[in-house]
């Protein structure tokens, strides 16, 4: 199964504010660090108390340098003076001595038995860092760990009913239509396709809640393909597919998919995350495309053009 990245749409704000509680815990003058994001690497993308952005998006690779000792130990490490130490490789030095960095700390972010990232906190003179720095630090460090897995516990809570709704969703469907499709009486029951719709709402609604932008990708294709395998039927039926060439956007596809299960807007605002008035402006902008003058016969036409199921 492909790895679940832990940068969710708030993790900058959650590494900002842990990096804030541990310079002012720890007495550290400088604080920066950065999470994995699903590769091999990860970037210091958050930075406090820096004078340059020498360290900004610097990748930092498995055993290179201090972090990079971290990552592969996976226990927190200091050194007294960065650029003389022994203890560690030196790949990243230029970066560190544009900031005039000498002494400096690192702890690992665990998240269910990996390491996720790390924090780092630094001295502009090459002194022993006592424990009370080493001590907010990895205080910090297992705060922002707690916020993390419950981030990465609710992402694979919708990755799990996404998979449900798709699942439940092709059974309802069959295979999506090829160019000799011809439908079934299954698929041709009303019945049936009010519950692929309300899938299709559901799944819709439910991708803006997932901070993996490629899951979320991969929902809303899903989407698209119901959407599209509607219309197709529609087309056998009707011999027809209304509303050439209408683009909406995914937020005003959201709405409709919610008008479309019976929704108001303020029951849609809640369900999207949005306000009832952007709602209404979407709903306004979307029947404008569809030519359409009520929510009924926009919901009509958008499922003509293919863009709902």
């Amino acid at each position: 199964m492909r790895e679940v990245a832990v940068t969710g749409s708030d993790g900058a704000v959650d590494i900002r504010n842990t990096l804030q509680r541990m310079r002012r815990r720890g007495g550290l003058p400088v604080a920066f660090g950065g999470l994995f994001s699903g590769s091999r690497q990860f970037r210091i993308s958050e930075l406090t108390g820096t004078t340059t952005n020498s360290l900004r998006g610097l990748a930092i690779t498995p055993g290179n340098g201090l972090g990079g000792k971290v990552l592969t130990m996976s226990r927190p490490i200091s050194v007294a003076d960065y650029p003389a130490s022994r203890a560690i490789s030196h790949e990243y030095d230029a970066a560190v001595g544009a900031e005039g960095l000498r002494s400096m700390l690192a702890v690992p972010v665990v998240v269910r038995g990996r390491v996720r990232g790390v924090l780092y906190g630094a001295l502009r003179q090459p002194l022993l860092l006592g424990d009370r720095a080493l001590t907010a630090a990895v205080e910090s460090a297992r705060e922002l760990e707690r916020v993390l897995e419950s981030e990465l516990a609710q992402e694979l809570a919708v990755r799990e009913e996404a998979q449900r709704l798709l699942t439940e969703a092709r059974q309802r469907r069959g295979q999506p239509p090829g160019p000799q499709w011809e439908p079934s009486a299954e698929e041709t029951d009303p019945a049936v396709w009010e519950e692929v719709r309300e899938a299709h709402g559901d799944l819709r609604a439910l991708a803006h809640r997932v901070p993996d932008r490629q899951l979320r990708e991969e929902i809303l294709t899903a989407c698209s393909r119901l959407a599209r395998a509607s219309s197709g039927r529609g087309r056998q039926r009707e011999h027809r597919n209304g509303g050439p060439g209408v683009e909406l956007s995914p937020r005003e596809v959201d709405v409709l998919a919610c008008v479309a299960s019976g929704a108001t807007n303020s029951t849609a605002a809640e369900r999207l995350g949005l306000r009832p008035e952007t709602v209404k402006s979407y709903l306004r902008s979307s029947m404008r495309k569809l030519g359409a003058h009520t929510r009924l016969h926009a919901v009509v036409e958008a499922r003509r053009a293919g863009l709902l199921p």
